[in-house]
């Protein structure tokens, strides 16, 4: 049986406020170069944004220049910083036009009065609203109705579609603590989890609310229960990344990017034995246009990619976690791609790992990581999850990566 979410009937008008305005994932909504001959000229179309703010700012002037500056000036020495990616952010999830809270609610009601449920309606509301717009239908259905509509949800529907819709109308922050505690609580731990939430580039205001909320909703720290349930090298890789105290300036700098290089190399394949110290220092600090331009610097420097060396240096969960922060800056979409296809692989399902990738990138890059699904294993995510769930399970989870239903 599927355990229960913890906490997640309290009442919407009392739900935490969370930080207005979050800044972007790394890799995400930002041109952070401007376009340069002989590149294709996109053109970058807006942005959506949950909390109705624009983040992050437009460059100014004086930005733009700057950021010309620094690339021409790697032109100039004919050694280019890394191979520039204009950044992406295109979700399958997005407000809807003329939106109505309260009609909204009225349809969920309608879809859940009465003998039966209609499953398509519920789909098609929950489904295709950002996670703002879910919490407003939330409170009009509790005014209109006097009920909880996340109670309402798990009397009508079973199994994985409750727990898509569940997911759906849980508050992010929250849904995220509610994942590390069920990662962490009990007999064993799922490295996978606190892999995918805290190596894969969440913004630091976002990991500083999750570590406010997980010791309000838990009474523990989110540190302590780290600790208490991983050890040594992977112990503090995560403890360094759950400050959400990254550097997420867009800055790169060819020198310190070289001398970052070295001092990997010394701590690793020029050494008997790592000192894993180096690795964490500069993986959990540096920004990740500047994490990029280290990994090509190094790659330049030893005839070996990164990826290559931390796997032959490290093993186990920190492997996989330094190897996560490693992919997350390269190329964020195919790091979440991978994390998909670990989930539907092989024999058996994760589904909880597919749903909350599902839910969470739905409304940041979803569109992207498909893309890079398609490329990197030869079949669409659709057929993909086609492959591996059923019934309005799998329709929710089409509705979610934008496709149709059938």
């Amino acid at each position: 049986m599927y355990p229960n979410y913890p906490n997640s009937n309290q009442p919407y008008p009392n739900m935490p406020q969370y930080p207005n305005q979050m800044p972007p994932y790394p890799d995400n909504n930002q041109q952070y170069f401007p376009q340069m001959p002989g590149m294709p000229q996109y053109q970058m179309q807006p942005q959506y944004n949950p909390m109705q703010q624009q983040y992050p700012p437009q460059m100014s002037t004086g930005q733009f220049d700057q950021s010309y500056q620094q690339v021409h000036h790697y032109q100039q020495q004919q050694q280019p910083a890394m191979s520039v990616q204009l950044a992406r952010s295109r979700p399958t999830v997005t407000p809807a036009a003329n939106f109505d809270a309260a009609n909204d609610a009225s349809i969920l009601r309608k879809a859940m009065k009465g003998f039966g449920t209609d499953e398509a309606a519920i789909i098609n509301v929950l489904c295709r609203r950002p996670s703002h717009q879910r919490i407003e239908i939330a409170k009009a259905f509790k005014t209109a109705y006097g009920k909880d509509l996340i109670e309402n949800i798990r009397k009508e529907t079973s199994g994985n579609f409750e727990r898509v819709l569940v997911a759906l109308l849980t508050p992010k922050i929250q849904y995220y603590c509610e994942e590390l505690y069920e990662a962490m609580e009990g007999q064993g731990t799922d490295e996978d989890v606190l892999i995918e939430v805290l190596c894969g580039g969440l913004p630091n205001k976002e990991v500083q609310a999750i570590t406010q909320e997980y010791q309000r909703l838990y009474g523990k720290t989110l540190e302590n229960a780290l600790k208490e349930e991983t050890s040594y090298s992977f112990k503090r890789l995560l403890v360094s990344l759950s400050t959400g105290n990254r550097d997420e300036s867009t800055h790169v700098d060819l020198n310190s990017a070289r001398n970052d290089a070295q001092a990997l190399k010394d701590a690793g394949v020029n050494r008997f034995g790592t000192d894993e110290s180096e690795f964490n220092r500069i993986l959990c600090l540096r920004n990740f246009h500047q994490i990029r331009l280290v990994a090509e610097e190094y790659e330049k420097m030893t005839g070996n990619s990164l990826e290559k060396d931390i796997k032959k240096e490290f093993s186990g969960d920190v492997e996989e976690g330094m190897v996560s922060v490693l992919r997350a800056a390269v190329n964020q979409p195919l790091f979440f791609a991978k994390r998909i296809h670990k989930a539907v692989a092989g024999f058996g399902t994760d589904d909880r790992a597919l749903i909350r990738l599902c839910v969470t990138r739905s409304e940041i890059d979803m569109i992207d990581i498909k893309e890079e699904y398609q490329k990197k294993y030869g079949e669409s995510l659709r057929d993909a999850i086609k492959g591996d769930t059923s019934g309005h399970y799998k329709h929710a989870l089409y509705v979610l990566i934008g496709e149709n239903k059938s």
